[in-house]
């Protein structure tokens, strides 16, 4: 079982994403780093297989190792642990292809993890990337990492964070139409979000963490020319937040909060959708963008990129965002924050 106790490094659980992907090379690359094992005990959860063919890729000095789940992981540089649910034969993989059997047994890795995660068997995760049409081929209809862990942790509101660097993004909606997303944006929903970013920041050791929380039109709607949400829905819910105690702001034009925030007027910016965020998280840090969930009863980190099928079998993959990832749980399992990201 994992360890509460300081004295023992956590153990950080680590799904391999699809296997026709770049998953198990970023995997092997980010755990051949041996500073990896000096503040953790990883543990993979995936396809033996997968990640033995990933070492030959990669030829780095490592070794796999098929392990019992209910162990405490070890902690030797160079090799490898990893939980196999026998749910995925080696003919069934087709690197660089779209393949719902893969996709399946991506998923049910992933739920394996957070039931690892549920029981206290591992401090936190670690995820490499599911490919969602995938995993929507394969019949399922929560498609993201998030959206599964949720249903099986029965977490009511759970948010997606982006961070590069010293900027830190939420999204008040992640995978939805532009349309569906703008439907989105109500004031009861935004103020949920917000408390929950604050709730989440106290526990990462911000005393008073500033939130700027981004406008949905162009130039905040120009006094309610384009559009009126930012007068309706956003300004209200952050009025509600300040009267909890709440350091929010806003709304702010999202042509300038970003720039902001990277100036260190914030600690971390609530945006309205998707792209709202991802594009200046990515162009502010692509190889070394992570994301972490808020609202999960354990700790969940991830890669910030897809599966790359275009590049995947070929050992050019780079492993920044997943080992920056792993970088993170650790430090949150540890209880340690933010403090080491904020550069």
């Amino acid at each position: 079982m994992a360890s509460t106790e300081k004295s023992i490094k956590p153990a950080i659980g680590i799904t391999m994403g699809d296997p026709c992907g770049i998953g198990p090379e970023v995997v092997v690359k980010a755990l051949a780093d041996p500073q990896v094992y000096a503040t953790c005990r990883p543990l993979v959860v995936g396809n033996v297989f997968a990640m033995e063919q990933a070492v030959a890729l990669t030829g780095l000095p490592v070794k796999i190792k098929e392990v019992n789940d209910l162990t405490l992981p070890g902690d030797e540089p160079g090799v490898i642990e990893v939980v196999d649910i026998h749910n995925l034969n080696p003919e069934d993989i087709t690197v660089g292809e779209i393949n719902p059997v893969c996709g399946k047994a991506a998923m049910e890795w992933v739920t394996k993890a957070g039931q690892l995660a549920l029981a206290g068997v591992v401090d936190a995760l670690a995820t490499a990337p599911l490919n969602k049409e995938a995993a929507s081929l394969a019949g399922y209809k929560s498609i993201g990492h998030m959206e599964l862990l949720q249903e099986l942790s029965k977490s009511k509101l759970v948010a997606t964070m982006l961070m590069a660097k010293n900027l830190r993004v939420v999204h008040l909606s992640t995978h939805r139409s532009l349309s569906h997303a703008c439907d989105l944006v109500k004031k009861d929903r935004i103020l949920e979000y917000l408390e929950l970013t604050h709730e989440s920041f106290v526990r990462y050791g911000f005393k008073n963490p500033r939130i700027g929380t981004a406008a949905l039109n162009p130039h905040g709607s120009d006094g309610g020319i384009m559009g009126n949400e930012e007068s309706a829905e956003i300004m209200p819910a952050v009025k509600a937040a300040q009267s909890q105690g709440i350091n929010a702001v806003g709304p702010v034009p999202a042509d300038i909060i970003f720039h902001q925030a990277i100036q260190g007027q914030y600690d971390v910016v609530l945006c309205m959708y998707h792209d709202q965020g991802h594009i200046p998280v990515k162009v502010y840090g692509f190889e070394e963008s992570i994301t972490a969930n808020l609202g999960l009863p354990f700790i969940r980190t991830s890669v910030d990129h897809g599966t790359a099928f275009d590049i995947a079998g070929q050992g050019i993959a780079f492993h920044e965002s997943m080992l920056e990832s792993i970088r993170l749980a650790i430090a949150l399992a540890k209880g340690d924050g933010m403090s080491e990201f904020a550069a």
